[in-house]
């Protein structure tokens, strides 16, 4: 071969090498939800790690030695933060001193709503309050959080700062994170910034799409109470208008007491819900204890994505099956 022609295949290789895919950081996400984002944003240049992997929670879930490993060799790792996986707070300290670490409760532009500190909690069964809250594309809002102190009787895998940590399940939410997602890898590897860039503009827009789907599924059932495991879906309720009634319990690392399910019963009976909805990762026997002696119907939520396989679609076939699930057990008729 020709030295011109050695030449040009090195400096074809040379071209190859510094593509896409190539030479992408060494990303960790904490929970599933948040890997699909990231992952969408990573296609075509680089495949995330995901710690809670499987049917796990985190808000049980136990650090494994392959997580230690995954978390010490990372660049950037992406959490929620304390609020959902306090499991991580002292990992992260004392093994990802070389990584970059995204909190992404803080991302800019997130709308956070206080916790709630009852699971009894009262039924928006006004359509409106539901539909007024729901608006709120530009995010302008005030930070409703409040001091971790108001409510020191409860668990802080569900409270930190006073606001409730299941922000993805706002779609809107989802794209502020989305933002900060990008904005770190386009820091953290800017080889691969246009690949980046152009991911996050198309999943922009596919959330956009999927809100808007959200909203009409919803909306013929959204006047309709229900009951859920664990209250985890206050972004969805109003983003939505979805009627969240109550909770069967405050904290899903607590098995309720009598007490908590005489209360319940008598709030299914009360408001008249029609559905009680039990998850995955939890005992389904309490939701039959609940309904039992009323006409409530029991279906299943998976705010979590615990039964789904994670990727880039994940974000998109969580949102809708709660949606779907909601729909399909709210108009039945009794």
């Amino acid at each position: 071969m020709k030295p011109a022609s050695i030449s040009l295949l090195s400096a074809a290789v040379f071209s190859i090498g510094a593509g896409p895919g190539v030479a992408a950081p060494d990303v960790v996400v904490s929970i599933k939800p948040i890997h699909s984002l990231v992952a969408s944003i990573m296609k075509g240049v680089g495949e995330p790690k995901l710690i809670v992997d499987g049917a796990a929670s985190p808000h049980t879930f136990a650090l494994k030695p392959s997580n230690a490993a995954a978390i010490e060799g990372a660049d950037v790792i992406f959490w929620v933060g304390p609020g959902i996986e306090a499991f991580l707070e002292k990992p992260l300290d004392a093994l990802a001193a070389s990584a970059t670490v995204i909190e992404l409760e803080d991302a800019p532009g997130l709308q956070k709503l206080p916790f709630r500190e009852s699971g009894a909690f009262e039924a928006h069964v006004d359509g409106d309050e539901g539909g007024e809250a729901a608006e709120h594309d530009d995010h302008q809002h005030e930070d409703h959080a409040k001091p971790a102190d108001d409510h020191a009787d409860h668990d802080d895998h569900h409270d930190h700062g006073g606001f409730d940590t299941h922000l993805w399940l706002d779609a809107m939410n989802a794209k502020a994170m989305a933002m900060e997602i990008e904005k770190a890898l386009v820091s953290a590897d800017p080889a691969n910034a246009a690949a980046y860039q152009a991911n996050g503009a198309t999943l922009m827009r596919d959330i956009d799409a999927l809100d808007t789907e959200i909203k009409a599924t919803i909306t013929p059932v959204k006047n309709k109470p229900f009951i859920v495991f664990h209250d985890a879906y206050q972004y969805f309720e109003h983003r939505y208008g979805a009627s969240v009634a109550g909770s069967i319990t405050v904290s899903p690392e607590t098995v309720p007491g009598a007490e908590r399910i005489d209360q319940i019963q008598k709030k299914v009976k009360e408001l008249g819900a029609t559905c009680v909805f039990a998850e995955p990762q939890f005992e389904p026997k309490l939701v039959a204890v609940v309904t039992e002696g009323t006409p409530a119907r029991s279906g299943t939520l998976d705010p979590e994505a615990a039964t789904l396989k994670p990727g880039p679609g994940l974000y998109f076939e969580l949102m809708r099956g709660l949606a779907r699930s909601m729909k399909e057990c709210l108009s039945q008729r009794t």
